[in-house]
């Protein structure tokens, strides 16, 4: 009896408790997304114009061609594509939604490629503050989002400060500034037309995944761009000039950027995505002056500083604003006192914001001395 008592009593123990798999922090994620988001676009400016590589309608399509192949091989030997699983293809979603968005996302690439043609880093940064104005009024067009008076206002706010950094920049550039415009126009199109076709066939697909049902239509549409465009004046020299390892190393920094983002969206908070998103943009257009000596007037600054006020209140909220506001200015204020000085004390999107801006900077400092170093060693041989 007394064993079957025991027996029983050892049944009903609860099972040891496995040690929790300790999770990676998310400045990680945060700092891998703004390491290649900012090296993407350098690397990209570094090898137009110093390598000598000016056809960025054909570099565009390298990356989508590279795309394509590797998420080809990430679906059949990683989990990171497993998503696409949850994704009812058909044809008719796939002619509805992944044909035309894949199309603007392709127009939008090569947009964004062209311009660094006509203009600076630091003043297409600044130009992209614009971008949720065409997010916004392409909702409000397709009935996604409502007209509201104060969305209109602070719109209009972010629109003033970009005109007025354009006003004030040096080497403007009229074609420059219309394919950064139609970048912006064709990008917040896709991010609208995404929501509202695939949202209709409850559909959600996370970037990876995206990338990997639209990669394939945008390395076709740009081939056929290429050919049309490019495909005259193209020197196969010049491949040799860029250098092949160059070129594939290029093409893997912007393919991790897609993946970086995939990790990203799952470990931040909207308003660390966006308080670090802002900064990164300010450290890249310090960071492409320092490189590339970018003049920049006082009239552009005061500009590119109304439209990033503007842009964080419109992202943020002045609710959101106000408690970071309030929880930095108590840490702050016990700072002198070493024993009150208590972690929890400070917000956890202050905290991250705060690491992600050091190691922004540790990660621009390294970038820039590699580019400047190179660009140095050019003018040398030259």
């Amino acid at each position: 009896m007394a064993d079957n008592l025991d027996h029983d009593l050892e049944a009903e123990k609860p099972p040891p408790q496995q040690p929790a798999k300790r999770a990676l922090h998310p400045l990680l994620f945060i700092g891998s997304w703004i390491f290649f988001s900012n090296l993407t676009i350098l690397f990209n400016k570094w090898l137009i114009d110093t390598r000598g590589f000016r056809y960025p309608v054909i570099l565009t399509c390298w990356h989508l061609v590279f795309a394509t192949l590797a998420t080809q091989i990430l679906a059949r030997t990683t989990k990171l594509l497993d998503g696409r699983h949850n994704v009812k293809m058909t044809g008719r979603l796939y002619l509805r939604a992944i044909v035309p968005i894949g199309l603007l996302y392709s127009a939008s690439l090569v947009c964004s490629n062209v311009v660094y043609l006509y203009l600076s880093v630091a003043f297409i940064q600044m130009l992209k503050a614009a971008a949720p104005v065409a997010v916004l009024f392409v909702a409000w067009a397709w009935g996604v989002e409502s007209p509201s008076m104060q969305k209109l206002l602070n719109i209009l706010l972010i629109v003033f400060g970009v005109g007025l950094a354009s006003f004030g920049e040096i080497d403007f550039s009229l074609a420059g500034f219309l394919f950064q415009l139609g970048g912006i126009i064709f990008e917040a199109m896709r991010l609208v037309l995404i929501q509202v076709l695939l949202s209709e066939d409850g559909q959600k697909m996370d970037p990876l995944v995206s990338l990997y049902y639209y990669a394939p239509v945008c390395a076709a549409m740009n081939i056929i761009i290429a050919v049309v465009s490019e495909a005259g004046t193209f020197n196969p020299a010049d491949l040799a000039k860029a250098g092949y390892g160059i070129l594939v190393l290029n093409a893997m920094v912007a393919f991790m950027l897609n993946v970086s983002s995939v990790f990203l969206i799952g470990q931040t908070s909207s308003l660390v995505m966006t308080l670090t998103g802002i900064l990164k943009n300010i450290l890249l257009v310090v960071v492409a002056v320092l490189i590339w000596h970018t003049s920049i007037t006082s009239l552009q600054l005061l500009g590119y500083a109304i439209a990033l006020a503007g842009l964080v209140y419109y992202s943020v909220g002045w609710d959101q604003i106000s408690a970071v506001a309030t929880g930095l200015w108590v840490y702050l204020k016990g700072f002198r006192e070493v024993s009150a000085l208590d972690e929890s004390r400070l917000p956890l999107a202050v905290r991250r914001a705060l690491f992600t801006a050091l190691g922004m900077l540790v990660v621009v400092a390294l970038v820039a001395g590699f580019l400047w170093q190179d660009n140095k060693v050019d003018v040398q041989a030259v």
